[in-house]
């Protein structure tokens, strides 16, 4: 029986993501980020300008969006901010908005929301021979969807500003997805999306290309102990967020299953930590210049 990829039940993904962000330090690796780091990122876009615009891919509900925003606007106070979101999430997006709604000091900026996909967004963005140009564009966690995800920063970078900035954030290679999507990857992941891509993919086609870039590392856990315990909810949600596979533990061959529960507590994935299964979830960030 074929595997069936969990971004295809977004009721299913959505408590599995959910189930993520509680056992893991992702959101708060970002946040301390964005705070120390990205401020120095934007000091150079749209300089002398009196306007800026900004791109955000697969923004989900747009918490990390308006804290890089709230970093905008202190680098470059009193600019007027075009702010374009792409999300295929109706739900997400309609979040996005509720916190659009309560946040002050947005009286600046104008959101233009996209509910569709990359790929639409770019056929779009095409269609309309638009000749916008972008000061800043972030990508987070989302070239995992995407069908070609080389073509889809090339296509991205194309639309950047002279001094615009392309900001995106995957998995690291040596993170414990990266070595787990090395050994299981023909098993667990489809071939209509990238899927298993981690910053390491990427590097190498900007390397290939001869196209600069700046990394930062950030180091980020993700307790996955439940998993180990048969029939728990929370567990095998997490399970299927790690594997990408809806209803993994229920549904995956008895030797894949076993190989993957072995691999996840190996210390290429993970670390055994006060009695706790602590995988490495480490991220990286590239910043492509235009």
């Amino acid at each position: 029986m074929a595997l069936k990829c969990l971004a295809d039940d977004y009721s299913r993904y959505k408590k599995s993501f959910q189930v993520f962000l509680e056992r893991s330090s992702e959101h708060q690796c970002m946040r301390d980020f964005i705070s120390g780091v990205l401020p120095d990122i934007l000091a150079s876009i749209g300089q002398g300008q009196s306007n800026l615009n900004i791109l955000g891919v697969g923004s989900g509900a747009g918490e990390i969006d308006l804290e890089m925003m709230s970093q905008v606007r202190l680098k470059h106070p009193g600019v007027n901010i075009d702010n374009e979101v792409v999300e295929p999430s109706e739900e997400m997006m309609l979040n996005y908005k509720a916190l659009v709604s309560k946040s002050p000091n947005l009286e600046h900026v104008n959101f233009n929301w996209n509910k569709m996909t990359a790929s639409e967004f770019e056929n779009y963005w095409r269609g309309k021979k638009s000749t916008k140009k972008m000061d800043f564009i972030h990508m987070i966690q989302m070239l995992y969807y995407v069908a070609d995800p080389d073509a889809t920063v090339s296509f991205f970078r194309s639309l950047l500003n002279k001094n615009g900035k392309l900001m995106i954030i995957l998995v690291a290679d040596k993170s414990g997805w990266g070595n787990l999507w090395k050994k299981y990857k023909t098993q667990l992941c489809q071939n209509d999306i990238s899927q298993c891509v981690t910053t390491g993919d990427i590097k190498s086609f900007l390397d290939a290309k001869g196209i600069k870039y700046k990394n930062y590392q950030l180091p980020s856990q993700l307790d996955i102990t439940e998993c180990f315990k048969e029939g728990d909810e929370r567990g095998e949600l997490l399970l299927d967020f790690l594997t990408e596979v809806m209803d993994f533990s229920k549904t995956a061959p008895p030797d894949l299953k076993k190989g993957v529960m072995d691999f996840l507590r190996h210390p290429d994935c993970s670390a055994e930590v006060d009695g706790k299964v602590v995988f490495n979830n480490m991220l990286e960030v590239l910043v492509l210049d235009a």
